[in-house]
């Protein structure tokens, strides 16, 4: 008996990550109502697994906005209850691939970025395949805070460049960033002609990040932030303060405030764990 509760613990942890699918997905369409489902087999633990795999292959077919079948489609095509359509939906839209809205249904989430590794945000926008830009909100060259002299590992005499900028992707706002670097790792820094990417100016002289140090928090936008990225009043952002490091040693002290229906943190733990 041990033995078999053994064996069905293992076979209900496999449908939960999918592993014992059995039907073949559609494939992807423009037509995301109307078209005819897969039915289900009459093993009632792998309906919900079979639903969110339909409408996934649905959904990543389609531009965000694209409406969803709503769940009393589904439920008809598939023979299901309404808590099991529920169940896939729910799974689909905690992994950002569907939104819902009161009252209107279920859509294809906007795709986000994530915030996580360590490319710089020309790097990712260009990766996403859309146009990185970036507005000067304030430049200014002075001695280090405590706080900052702390992360660069420099002196409170040091002379470093605060760079505020509103990070654009396709002329939208993405995020609100905040730099320190000392004046000597970039001497010929000019706020009045920036360079389009500070990892790769410090690239030029040999500086480029290769490893970096990150703490991140969900928030509330302040006022003035939710003004700057075109958000509501109090809606929900990630912050990410940053240390990044080249040669050993700590170039860039960052602060940045993204949001949070655009980004998600993504990590990734070392393959020995």
């Amino acid at each position: 008996m041990a033995q078999e509760t053994c064996k069905f613990g293992a076979i209900r942890r496999a449908l939960a990550y999918g592993l014992l699918m059995t039907h073949t997905l559609p494939e992807r369409t423009t037509a995301a109502v109307g078209l005819p489902g897969p039915r289900v087999t009459d093993d009632r633990s792998r309906k919900h697994v079979q639903v969110r795999e339909f409408v996934r292959s649905l959904a990543e077919g389609l531009v965000a906005g694209a409406p969803m079948p709503s769940e009393r489609e589904l439920v008809a095509r598939f023979g299901v209850a309404r808590m099991t359509v529920r169940q896939a939906l729910d799974a689909l839209v905690a992994e950002g691939l569907l939104d819902r809205v009161p009252g209107r249904g279920t859509f294809v989430a906007e795709r986000r970025e994530a915030a996580g590794g360590l490319r710089s945000f020309t790097e990712e926008m260009r990766h996403r395949q859309m146009a990185a830009d970036s507005r000067t909100l304030h430049a200014q060259a002075g001695p280090a805070s405590a706080g900052v002299a702390r992360a660069l590992g420099i002196t409170a005499t040091d002379q470093v460049w605060h760079w505020r900028r509103l990070r654009l992707a396709d002329a939208r706002p993405m995020a609100v960033e905040d730099a320190w670097f000392a004046v000597a790792a970039l001497p010929d820094f000019d706020p009045a002609r920036p360079p389009t990417s500070l990892f790769d100016a410090l690239a030029a002289r040999g500086l480029r990040p290769v490893a970096s140090e990150d703490s991140v928090a969900a928030d509330l936008a302040s006022p003035a932030e939710a003004q700057q990225l075109g958000i509501s009043r109090a809606a929900p952002v990630l912050r990410v303060a940053r240390r990044c490091l080249a040669a050993g040693r700590p170039v860039v002290a960052a602060r940045s405030l993204y949001r949070a229906d655009r980004y998600t943190h993504w990590s990734r733990s070392p393959a020995e764990w």
